[in-house]
């Protein structure tokens, strides 16, 4: 038979059930097709995202409902405790929380197609981040073209798009943002700081309090960016010796997630020692910790001194493990394997996530990304290994942070993003990451242990050519006959004896999750 390098639909037999599954029978990158995987939500309600939330006594909450369904809908909640109200119309909810403690309530959505109901739980106390962030982040896309009218543009897009609707919170701006003292720029200038030390932002950035108060308006949540050095990695007005003002300023202005990126530290770091590699660190959280808002903080140093085996006692939310992984464009998809699937499991890297503290292996670059000539191009990630970048950084409870253009989302670039059963891995509550737990030259198993003793499994391929791929119950930790569900394409694929084998394409995945069947 003559190859051909069209993605085809072939009926592939796995286990004891016939199930439809696409794979590239050639190597020709260019020929994939975007097979969009992902069916379109349906018109009755279904409540999405996270089923925790963490928020400290005192601080402003603010949470949106995430559900899909025809517009309009209503959105109740039963048991929420004093001090927070819920909007009915948009599922905003609002308020302070003042008492300590765990409030386990009900959402309600419902249109005209029916209503959905599910428990939530708030969780008052110390803890942020209880499960990975979910948001849309600048640089990849914007990098040091970012202005106000960038973000006020990916706000919309992020409800217009229905990224809202699946859990998406955090609208985050990266680099770029204050002065740059050294360029001829007029938008880039300014005074780096008032007369009290505050830093300010360049002219792109005309009012930042205006700029969070519409991102807030629309039931999302802000962020922002600095280094501990002088400057930024951009050469932009930094945090050093201004840490306590800056955040304060970060606070006045209404941000709720903070970037703080190594960058010119270097200058100030006396050596690489793990001391020296901590003490910004536990400098900024613990400014952090005393302001009376909650703000997320990410740790950007790169994986430098095993930092997942402290960042989250030096106050880290999550920690880049590696490089960036889009630091050249045509580098991405080498990066994605190497810094991505390498660096987590030489490493161990599940033995140090958890609620509170992920491990950050950097953003979803999708969709249309800087090509770092001045100019805009589709991510260089084939198809397949787009479905495996997601698939991975859920099975590994990493932060589905977007990072290419959000203003231009085809369908298959928002059937990547927005799939609520890949999600509901990534969001699991119990917090515990995944891991590899068989390899077989280019063929891996991932396992990710969920709440209610089910899993979810990933069967990779990282060869060149479509391969048959088994995963062993033995090695995934589960005996007996299992209840397997394809979670890209949301069916069922029935109980599975001892294993479960698939054709994998080249550089693709297989992700399902299973139960035990009595369950």
């Amino acid at each position: 038979m003559k190859r051909t390098s069209r993605l085809l639909i072939l009926t592939l037999a796995v286990g004891a059930l016939a199930f439809a599954a696409f794979v590239p029978l050639t190597a020709p990158l260019a020929a994939e097709e975007k097979v969009i995987l992902t069916p379109k939500p349906g018109p009755e309600p279904r409540i999405n995202g996270a089923r925790i939330f963490g928020v400290r006594p005192g601080s402003p909450f603010l949470f949106t409902i995430p559900a899909t369904g025809e517009r309009p809908m209503t959105f109740a909640v039963e048991g929420l405790p004093d001090g927070l109200m819920v909007d009915p119309a948009t599922g905003q909810i609002t308020g302070v929380l003042t008492a300590r403690g765990e409030y386990v309530v009900s959402f309600t959505a419902a249109n005209s197609a029916g209503t959905a109901a599910r428990k939530f739980k708030i969780v008052c106390g110390d803890t942020l981040a209880l499960t990975p962030h979910m948001g849309w982040n600048s640089w990849y896309v914007w990098e040091n073209h970012v202005t106000d009218g960038i973000m006020r543009a990916a706000a919309d897009a992020m409800v217009s798009s229905g990224m809202i609707d699946h859990g998406y919170q955090y609208v985050n701006i990266d680099d770029c943002w204050s002065v740059r003292p050294d360029v001829k720029d007029p938008s880039l200038l300014g005074e780096p700081r008032d007369d009290k030390g505050m830093v300010n932002s360049n002219g792109r950035f005309p009012d930042m309090k205006g700029l969070t108060d519409f991102i807030h308006a629309k039931g999302l949540k802000a962020g922002i960016y600095t280094s501990p050095g002088p400057y930024t990695c951009a050469g932009h007005v930094a945090a050093w010796q201004h840490e306590e003002q800056d955040v304060r300023r970060f606070v006045e202005w209404g941000y709720d997630f903070l970037k703080y990126d190594w960058c010119s530290y270097n200058g100030i770091a006396k050596d690489k020692s793990v001391e020296e590699l901590q003490k910004p660190y536990r400098l900024v959280s613990a400014i952090l910790a005393k302001q009376p808002r909650d703000i997320v903080l990410n740790l950007c140093q790169y994986g430098m001194g095993n930092v997942w085996e402290w960042g989250a006692e030096v106050g880290g939310n999550s920690w880049r493990t590696a490089g960036d992984l889009g630091g050249s464009f045509e580098g991405i998809p080498a990066a994605l394997f190497r810094d991505g699937f390498d660096v987590y499991s030489a490493n161990e890297l599940h033995r140090y996530g958890g609620p509170g503290r992920w491990n950050d292996p950097d953003y979803l670059l999708l969709g249309f990304l800087s090509d770092w000539k001045g100019g805009t191009a589709m991510t260089p990630l084939t198809p397949n290994e787009q479905y495996a970048h997601v698939s991975l950084w859920a099975l590994v409870a990493a932060p589905l942070i977007f990072s290419g253009d959000i203003t231009r989302l085809d369908d298959f670039t928002l059937g990547l993003l927005t799939n609520d059963e890949v999600i509901d891995v990534d969001q699991d509550p119990l917090g515990k990451p995944g891991l590899r737990v068989a390899k077989n030259g280019d063929l891996e198993i991932w396992v990710r242990e969920l709440e209610a003793g089910s899993k979810a499994v990933g069967l990779f391929n990282r060869g060149q050519s479509l391969a048959e791929v088994t995963a062993l119950w033995a090695d995934i930790g589960v005996q007996g006959g299992q209840r397997v569900r394809d979670l890209w394409r949301q069916k069922d694929l029935g109980v599975h004896k001892d294993s479960l084998t698939a054709y994998v394409a080249r550089h693709g995945v297989v992700m399902v999750r299973m139960w035990p069947e009595d369950r």
